[in-house]
């Protein structure tokens, strides 16, 4: 299985940023061919939005789209900051997943219709936060979760999972450790 992982975090050296890193050394054991992708990395302007213009391309957008084309399995790590995902990750979804690569507009006048360029991959999406886990999604509603699920479905996407690691703020070295240990056992499960 073509396996990609986004690190989200606009810092590559973050508790996010190993967790990304203990999920690929799981799943390279069990032989898991595996490529990362550091959003810190790119150079992606935030103020960029949709591009209906004939301006070129960034050449991460491009590089990006290859790499999600290669991937049969996506696995996202982030971080969740005001309930939502970093601005530089969202920028990346909204400029790379576009029309003509992850899904196409069909012509109709009664409704919307699209086809999806994406089907069949899946996706598990693992964040972190400061408040409790329970709080997020029973009261607040986990809203970057469903963005991240329904876009990626749109798409064609068959099946996004999704893990939560919270307080982080109030967690110990030895509970961040457990987490790492657990995340790479994790990356084991793989086929």
């Amino acid at each position: 299985m073509n396996t990609l992982i986004i690190n989200g975090h606009p810092s590559r050296e973050s508790l996010i940023g190993a967790m990304g890193k203990a999920y690929a050394k799981g799943a390279s054991q069990k032989g898991v061919d595996i490529k990362i992708l550091e959003i810190s990395d790119l150079n992606i302007n935030l103020a960029m939005t949709g591009r209906d213009d004939e301006s070129e391309e960034p050449e991460y957008v491009k590089s990006s789209q290859e790499l999600i084309r290669w991937a049969d399995h996506i696995v996202w790590f982030y971080p969740t900051w005001w309930a939502d995902i970093p601005a530089k990750l969202k920028a990346f979804v909204e400029q790379v997943f576009t029309s003509g690569f992850a899904f196409k507009y069909k012509e109709s006048k009664r409704y919307v219709k699209w086809d999806k360029y994406l089907n069949g991959k899946t996706a598990m999406l693992f964040s972190t936060m400061d408040g409790p886990a329970w709080y997020y999604k029973y009261f607040v509603g986990e809203p970057a979760f469903k963005m991240m699920r329904y876009n990626l479905k749109f798409c064609g996407f068959k099946k996004v999972g999704r893990k939560y690691y919270s307080s982080v703020v109030m967690s110990s070295e030895k509970q961040r450790l457990k987490w790492l240990n657990e995340i790479e056992v994790l990356g084991t499960k793989l086929k």
